[in-house]
Formats: C-alpha cells, structure tokens, sequence
C-alpha cells in the first residue's frame, strides 16, 4: 500500500482565491479598527453614522416626492401636511442633507484610508529590503513593482467601495424592503426580492467568468510590462546588437496578447450590461404594473405610483454598479492577496532571535572550513579557512568561477554559509544584528549601480546626514572632485537611471567615494578598480591603500597588479584554496599565481 501523503483536499482556483481572499479581509482588518489607535475607531464610527444617516434621507425623499404630487393632484390622502411648496424645498433640504453626509462620510473617513494605505506600502516596501539576495535575483523587478503598485491600489479599492458601495447597497435594500412591507404591501417585496436574487445570481455568474478573463489579461499586462522594463533596463545591449526592431517585436507580441485578453473582458462586459438592465427593467415594470393597479382600484394615490418608481429607482442605481463593483473587489483581492504573499515571504537570512550588536575591537575577519553553494546540487566554497588579522590586507584572487566574490557575499551576509563559520572579531556573523554587521563593512562592487539623482546625493549615501566638506573629502580620495568641480552643476549634477550619464570609471569613483565616506573599520574591495584606466588606478589605489591604514581590508581582485602589496595572497580555485603567501612569496613558488600573473603581464604587454 503506498503511503498516504495527505488527507487535504485539492482546492480548485476559484477557492483558494476565496480563501486567499477571506484572510486578506483578516489582514487588512487591522489596519482599519487598529487596536491601538483610537482616533481611528472613532473616525469609523462617526463615518458609518454618516453613512446611516444619508441612507434615510435618501429614502425619505422618494416619500416627500410621492407627498408632493399628492398635494398637487388634489389627493386629500398625502399624510404630509407642508402644502406642495413646503414639500418641494423639504425634498430639496434632503437632497442636500443626503448629499452632505455622503461628503461628511468620505471626509471623516478619509484619514482612516489614508493611513491604511500608507502603513501597508509601508510595511511592503521594508519588506522587500529586508528579504535576501536569493529572492531578488530570482524575480523579475518590474513584475515585483506591478504586484506593490496593484496591491496599494487593490486596499484603497476595497476600503472605498467594500465600506461605501456594498456596505450601502445592503442597507439601502433592507430599509426599501421595510418601506414595501409596511407602506405598501408583500407582492412588492416579493417582485423586488425576486429581482435582486435573479440579479445577484446573474452578476455573480457572469462576474466569475469575467474575473477569469482578467486574470488573463494581468498575466498578459505584467509580461508586457516586464519585457518593456527589462529591455529598458538592457538599454545598452539592445544598441550593441541592435536589436531595437526586435525588442519592439517581442513587446509587441506581449501587448497583442493582452489586446486580445482586454477585448474578451470588454465584450464580456457589454454581455453584463445587458442582461442587468434586461432584470432590472424587467422588475421596475412589474412593481409599476402593481402600483398602476393600485391606483386604479383606489387603493394607491398617484402620489404612492410616483414613490414606488422613486424608491425602486433608489435602489437600481447602485445596484448597476453591482457587477463592476464585485469584479473590482474580486481583483482587489487577488492583488492583496499577491501582496500580502509577499509580506508573508520569508527572508532566508534573518537575526537570530537574541541576535546583539556585532562589537569591533579590531576588525579581524575569520573564515572556518567554509562551504557553501548558491544551489545544494552545486557547491561554490569547499572548506575555505581564511583569516586576515586586523589592519591586514589580504586579497583573494582566482580564475572566474572559483568563488572569489562568494567570500565577500557571505561576510556581508547576503547568504548564510551552508558549513562551517564566518567569524568577526570572533563574533559569528549570524550571532549578530544584520544593521550592525553591515554598519561594520564598506563594500566597493566591481560594478557600481547609482541612484537616479545628483552626485551629491549619491557620495551622502554612504553617511547620512553629511556635510558638504565630508562629502568633498570623500572626494578628492577618490580622485573625482576635480572632475565633478569641471561640471557645469558641479555637485548637483544628475546622473541619469543607474548612472548611465557617467563613464564606467567615474561611476567607480563615486562609489569609491560613498564607501571612503561611511569610514567603516572593514574594507571589502571587491573588484573596485575594475573599471580605471592605469594611471587612475594608481592614483585610486593609493587612495584605498592610505583609507585601509588601521582598518581589515579584503580585496578581491582579478587584475593582479592591484593587489602585490597585500599583506596576505589568498588563490582559489574551484572553491579550495591552492596557494597562499606574499606577491614575492606566490611568484617564488612558481605554481598557480605565477602563472596569472605572467599571463597579465603578457596581455598588457601586448595591448
């Protein structure tokens, strides 16, 4: 007999979306009647009594309509006693009171969203920082900003139309239905309830169907955007293989399936249209046909026929927005509910539990029998035991591949070692607080991404709240002040999306500069002057060499030359390391550095 796996039962698409869909209620319940915020339970409160109050005066003007053709018809059977005059400026006094309260309701109640809004994208948004480099790498960023921007936008819906168009709808119907059994009689509840079951039903039915279509349309809706941020984002290699022609082919071919999917959904909608109003005509013309009757016996004035079409009126208003209504809520949902998936998406690296502040008493970085892979089937770090004492300087070279830039991914704590530990000052890097560790290190990247800003703003981010002589300091020991003083805008030149205004080189320095900026006690170089020219090498070089005086500084480096002062050599291969010692003492050796550095010697030599 097989093993039983498990005895839950297989949920259909449509049910785990309604059940997606009650715990997004539950999430976002809390942020609507916060325990905590008692303004907040008063605004909501004080907003339902508005929205109350508006309701009865929108059904006490169908009867002040009614009153005043009684009036004016003679019919000495109106209850109202205002005279037709003060009829009509009473029905125009709760026009402008049901009006009123529907204002005052969205005023009061508008701080309560807001704040809603803000704490969720919020909470979002700190979210996605504190989740690991695993995940980012993994999706795609401009499906990951599709699926924020829908989930805010899918709160602000539901808020808006789940407290102030169902919530109203359902009142609004409960009051008509009162009004009917008392003022008139059952067979006017029985056509009215017969009418809004068939309506529901019929909305319902054909919603669910729609919400399908749409579902294939945001599929489509976010594919095309991804490829349009992608292709955006590969700017430059579109041009180098142009492929501009393609690029629009391929975007294109995104947006014709979402064509086709957006026209499904608006004939689908003229479907829905259609048969609401077929029932809802349907219903008024029988309660009217009732009332005629009623007016021909005698049993109704023509003052109660005018109140019958007003209050049925009342009530098919909002119920012509039932379907769009429900569709939107349906989606809003949905979008929540992606949201919400991401909020419950759990961060690979995270504090322990009683994690501390990471202590420096000198800077010593210590690596014990590492191991490690970005996948369990492909190990990167083999057992690797390094340690650079403080105030050392100790490179870490190797041929692509063999995990030289792992080393620096795992002290900073993207990824946690799968063996072995990752030890600061004798602290182990997951005992300690991930703010504290990255406070500790400055890293330089082989490549530097920049914000879409000024180089002010871009050297300030490695310290918040410098100076503007901090961050020219940092400049000069990077060796870019002269250049950024050459500028027009100087200091508050833009650098274009990810810095795309600025050469390879001087979008190094500047990163060079924001990290010389944080002055932290550990250096991690990481290819950092990857993208110079020699003789701005030389001078940046020196510039690092006299920034890691008193500090632990790791270098990881492909260009040799960069690194023979180390105090330290450390050569990977294949995630083992096969040589360590000095530049003199690697070169004596005449084994695997020697040979990288003749090569490099050779090729610069030639070109």
């Amino acid at each position: 007999m097989s093993p039983r796996i498990s005895d839950a039962p297989v949920l259909t698409l449509e049910q785990e979306e309604r059940a997606s869909g009650l715990r997004t209620l539950r999430k976002v319940s809390p942020y609507i009647w916060p325990a905590d915020k008692q303004w907040v339970k008063r605004r909501v409160v004080w907003s339902m009594l508005a929205l109350i109050l508006s309701k009865v005066v929108a059904i006490g003007t169908s009867f002040l309509t009614g009153g005043a053709v009684d009036v004016l018809s003679g019919d000495l059977a109106s209850v109202f006693t205002l005279g037709a005059l003060g009829l009509v400026v009473a029905y125009g006094l709760a026009r402008l009171l049901n009006v009123g309260f529907q204002q005052l309701r969205d005023a009061i109640f508008a701080p309560v969203a807001q704040r809603a809004l803000r704490a969720l994208a919020l909470e979002t948004f700190e979210h996605i920082h504190q989740l690991s480099m695993r995940y980012h790498i993994t999706r795609k960023t401009g499906g990951l900003s599709r699926i924020v921007e829908r989930g805010v936008k899918g709160v602000e819906f539901l808020l808006r139309f789940l407290l102030f168009s169902i919530g109203p709808l359902v009142l609004e119907l409960l009051m008509v239905a009162v009004a009917f059994s008392w003022y008139f009689d059952f067979r006017y509840l029985a056509i009215l309830t017969v009418t809004i079951a068939v309506y529901i039903w019929f909305t319902f039915k054909v919603t669910e169907w729609r919400v399908k279509l749409r579902r294939v349309m945001n599929a489509q809706d976010t594919d095309a955007n991804q490829k349009a941020v992608d292709s955006l984002l590969n700017y430059e290699t579109v041009k180098y293989f142009g492929a501009e022609k393609r690029e629009a082919t391929r975007y294109d071919k995104a947006m014709a399936g979402y064509e086709a999917a957006a026209l499904k959904t608006s004939y689908s909608l003229a479907w829905l249209n259609s048969g609401q109003s077929l029932i809802i005509s349907a219903g008024l013309v029988g309660v009217l046909i009732l009332a005629v009757l009623g007016v021909e016996s005698g049993d109704l004035s023509v003052g109660d026929f005018v109140t019958v079409n007003a209050l049925m009126i009342q009530i098919m208003l909002p119920l012509n927005f039932l379907g769009s209504v429900y569709r939107e809520i349906r989606q809003a949902l949905v979008d929540m509910g992606q949201m919400f998936n991401l909020l419950e998406q759990p961060a690979d690296v995270s504090d322990a539990v009683n994690a501390k502040s990471l202590k420096i008493t000198g800077g010593e970085i210590e690596l014990d029998d590492v191991h490690f892979g970005y996948d369990k089937e492909r190990a990167i770090l083999k057992g690797v035991s390094v340690t650079a004492k403080p105030g050392q300087m100790v490179a870490i070279v190797g041929s692509t591949g063999s995990g030289k830039s792992t080393i620096g991914r795992l002290l900073f704590r993207f990824y946690d070692v799968s063996g072995g530990a990752l030890r600061i000052d004798g602290q182990d890097v997951r005992d300690v607080t991930q703010e504290s560790l990255h406070a500790a290190i400055g890293v330089v990247p082989q490549d530097t991404v920049l914000f879409n800003d000024t180089i002010r703003y871009n050297i300030a981010y490695g310290l918040d709240g410098a100076t503007q002589e901090q961050i020219e300091d940092a400049a000069r020991s990077a060796q870019i002040h002269d250049f950024i003083m050459e500028l027009p805008d100087g200091y508050e030149t833009a650098v274009g999306e990810r810095g795309l205004k600025l050469s390879g080189g001087e979008k190094q320095r500047v990163g060079i500069a924001r990290t010389l900026l944080k002055d932290p006690p550990i250096l991690l170089l990481d290819e950092a002057t990857s993208a110079l020219d020699s003789e701005t090498e030389q001078d940046i070089k020196e510039s690092l060499m006299q920034a890691g005086r008193g500090r632990t500084v790791l270098t990881i480096a492909h260009r040799l030359s960069t690194i023979a002062e180390a105090d330290r050599i450390i050569v990977l291969e294949k995630g083992l390391i096969v040589e360590t010692g000095t530049h003199d003492e690697l070169l004596k050796s005449d084994g695997r550095y020697a040979q990288l550095w003749h090569r490099q010697q050779a090729d610069e030599t030639v070109g």
